[in-house]
């Protein structure tokens, strides 16, 4: 999967090359964007992993409330580069069965999520008011969980990835709104875990399993420079 990463970014780099060579310079630089999301985050209620016939666990990430913001270079009048933050806290409820274990029932965990993306955006301008866009994101997820009724918690970082369409509607020349639809995805097949338990035993949520968001909302953008 590093390797698939590496060459992803290479690729995307060359294209954005491709597209900066194309544009000619000007006194002023690249633009410089700020923006700032508000967006609501629909559950992922299919979560789960087996990691063998007598050891699995399965559940849901609930939804909630996401903001963020990001800081844009656009090398070019139609394509920008954005370092993305993004923030979503909520519930994980998770069911638990081991031959040894038993069964252990987690309804009340509470999961946050910070993602650090770094976001190829590409824009379409209709008129000066108008510009639709969409993007591709990679990054990573950096989860932690804790059990508020054994007060454990545990973290771990996952690679993630997502795309994003929309438009923002420019009110002046400065700022702008932003109407966003995004998918998002963590990719949980990379080792580590987050551990929780009751009466001292533990039991692991990793391995095997990936989850997506669906993201709806907006925001502001501004145009700093």
């Amino acid at each position: 999967m590093k390797k698939l990463l590496f060459i992803l970014l290479l690729l995307t780099g060359s294209w954005l090359y491709g597209q900066s060579v194309q544009v000619v310079s000007t006194s002023q630089g690249p633009k410089v964007r700020l923006h700032g999301y508000a967006t609501y985050a629909f559950a992922d209620n299919s979560v789960d992993s087996y990691y063998s016939t007598t050891s699995y666990f399965n559940g849901s990430i609930e939804g909630g409330f996401q903001y963020g913001g990001g800081l844009e270079v656009m090398p070019a009048p139609t394509m920008g580069v954005e370092f993305m933050y993004l923030r979503l806290d909520s519930k994980a409820p998770m069911y638990y069965w081991d031959s040894q274990l038993n069964r252990e029932n987690f309804s009340d965990l509470n999961m946050a999520q910070n993602f650090l993306f770094l976001s190829f955006n590409k824009y379409v301008p209709v008129n000066p008011k108008v510009e639709p866009f969409f993007g591709f994101q990679v990054g990573m997820d950096i989860i932690n969980v804790e059990d508020p009724e054994t007060n454990r918690e545990g973290g771990v970082t996952k690679f993630a990835w997502g795309a994003k369409l929309g438009t923002h509607v420019w009110l002046s020349e400065k700022v702008g709104l932003k109407l966003q639809a995004s998918l998002l995805f963590a990719v949980q097949a990379f080792g580590g875990g987050i551990y929780f338990g009751k009466g001292g035993a533990g039991a692991g949520v990793t391995g095997f399993s990936s989850y997506y968001q669906f993201n709806l909302g907006g925001g502001l953008v501004f145009n700093i420079k």
